[in-house]
């Protein structure tokens, strides 16, 4: 009977002894615990990194070619706000570079007048110049460049007049007019208006008579003068 109370309290001991290990087993180690809590601060801290990550985007785009990171331009802007545009600048060169029309050197002194009358004899005396007609002040031009030596009455039987000198022993005579524009030595351009046309002087009518002189009073006729100088006069 002793023997068999003192084998139960033996299985009794073993039994509690083996629930004690398996306990003690169970329980983590002192030296585990330290690892635990650096593995969970790692991994704090890499989704804090990748958090900071998302928030800023990166302003690097990747190069087709290599995959590169290249910087992505950024606009700036005009230090002058004045300074035109390309385009404006290129129209204006081609405007200053473009040639201007040049000027004729000799015109006709009453554009689009009818002509009553051409050089040649008339009543028995020479008409020594050409009749171009138009309706009563209309403007009249200077045939070519030169100076004015005459101006006003100046001679019997013209009327109002204005003589041009163009040099060379050239002068044109433009008589029967309204009133003139311009005075003795000025300068004048082919074109520019002298006068206006008038019925001053021996007239019927309102009509610029139109002389061309080699040396005062050696009037040749105008019609193939001025042909030869590029200007038409009808006759």
């Amino acid at each position: 009977m002793r023997y068999r109370i003192g084998g139960a309290v033996a299985l009794v001991g073993l039994a509690v002894a083996g629930g004690l290990v398996a306990f003690q087993g169970d329980a983590p180690s002192p030296d585990r615990v330290p690892v635990a809590r650096d593995e969970a601060a790692r991994a704090a801290a890499a989704e804090r990194a990748d958090r900071a990550v998302r928030a800023a985007p990166s302003t690097t785009a990747p190069t087709p070619s290599t995959g590169a990171a290249t910087p992505t331009p950024t606009a700036t802007p005009s230090a002058d706000p004045t300074t035109s545009p390309p385009a404006r600048k290129s129209a204006t060169a081609a405007r200053t570079t473009a040639a201007k029309p040049k000027r004729p050197a000799w015109v006709n002194p009453m554009p689009g007048a009818t002509v009553t009358s051409c050089y040649g004899m008339r009543w028995g005396v020479l008409h020594a110049g050409i009749d171009l007609a138009m309706p009563a002040e209309t403007p009249i031009r200077a045939a070519g460049a030169g100076t004015v030596v005459e101006a006003g009455w100046a001679f019997a039987g013209y009327g109002i007049s204005v003589v041009v000198d163009h040099g060379n022993g050239w002068l044109t005579h433009y008589a029967h007019q309204s009133r003139t524009v311009v005075q003795v030595g000025q300068k004048v351009t082919a074109g520019q208006v002298i006068g206006y046309e008038g019925a001053t002087g021996d007239a019927t009518g309102p009509h610029l008579h139109f002389e061309v002189h080699q040396g005062l009073w050696n009037q040749v006729d105008p019609a193939p003068w001025m042909r030869a100088r590029g200007v038409d006069l009808g006759c």
